[in-house]
């Protein structure tokens, strides 16, 4: 999909000749904290550009996305629903988006569209820093969930090298879909049985919503488990989920989903902006504050 270039993109990271404008885009937006990250790192790098958000209904995704020379965009971010769509609009698409067939992250480059999902970079980034050393070694690891984040996930555990994953979801029917996309490392589990698949893992993700604030509990129990399997939730909201708590009871090292967020933000950034940023604990610490702040 070639798109008409502007006066602020196009060229080798996007080829700015003027302030980069980038959004993030989803149906709805409001939740995002996203405009807080890059915001941060806009203003500690001392960087021209803006990063808001922009609310697109489904039925204009298409048009908006064409429109982003003549308006000026740089890129932008893709969340739900779109992720798919952005793909299938992209006229390059990395290794990473075609692994999954979804993009997280559009920019243009010489009046074309490109697009990468850094969903499985995150993952990894948050998992090497919270849990160094975590390698799964020849034990298989747990996924919980088949949805569209499992995606990224499994897509990141192959890269690494990793021979045996048990994927279980409350509808096997999707968890065989991705089963049969990822290949024979895989393996469908019934999710009645998801606490007897845990006793040998080495790893145990949940990518699905259950224990997130306003959605139903998680129900998982981690007895079976061996005492050094990491366990790890992209939930971040709560940012210590029930999962998580029963886990560090246990004496489980526990790597919170927030950091999942942080560092999947950096290759975009790089792409818009200019600069690859760093992950400090003073992003951590902003954008924890604004998950505990009220919400009215």
């Amino acid at each position: 999909m070639t798109v008409t270039t502007g006066t602020e993109t196009g060229g080798e990271n996007g080829g700015r000749t003027g302030v980069p404008k980038v959004h993030v885009i989803g149906w709805p937006i409001e939740h995002s904290r996203s405009p807080l990250i890059h915001g941060h790192w806009l203003q500690h790098y001392n960087l021209p550009g803006t990063y808001t958000k922009k609310a697109v209904a489904p039925d204009e995704f298409e048009r908006f996305i064409r429109s982003f020379g003549a308006a000026g965009i740089a890129g932008a971010n893709v969340t739900v629903p779109f992720k798919e769509q952005a793909f299938r609009l992209a006229d390059h698409a990395d290794a990473a988006a075609r692994a999954i067939e979804a993009a997280n992250t559009l920019w243009l480059q010489d009046g074309e569209l490109h697009a990468s999902n850094t969903d499985g970079y995150g993952f990894l980034a948050n998992l090497d820093a919270g849990a160094p050393g975590w390698s799964a070694g020849e034990r298989p690891v747990a996924v919980l969930g088949a949805g569209g984040a499992a995606r990224g996930v499994l897509q990141a555990l192959l890269s690494r090298g990793i021979t045996s994953i048990r994927l279980t979801n409350r509808t096997r029917q999707r968890a065989e879909v991705l089963a049969d996309y990822f290949g024979a490392a895989l393996s469908v589990t019934d999710w009645e049985i998801r606490n007897e698949e845990l006793a040998d893992c080495g790893l145990v993700i949940n990518t699905t919503s259950l224990g997130m604030e306003g959605c139903p509990p998680l129900d998982v129990d981690l007895s079976r488990l061996p005492d050094n399997a990491v366990v790890t939730d992209l939930v971040y909201a709560p940012l210590k989920t029930e999962l998580l708590k029963a886990a560090a009871a246990r004496g489980h090292v526990i790597v919170d989903g927030l950091g999942m967020l942080l560092h999947q933000a950096v290759p975009g950034f790089e792409k818009w902006f200019g600069v690859r940023p760093e992950v400090t604990p003073e992003l951590r610490a902003l954008v924890v504050s604004d998950l505990e702040a009220p919400a009215c």
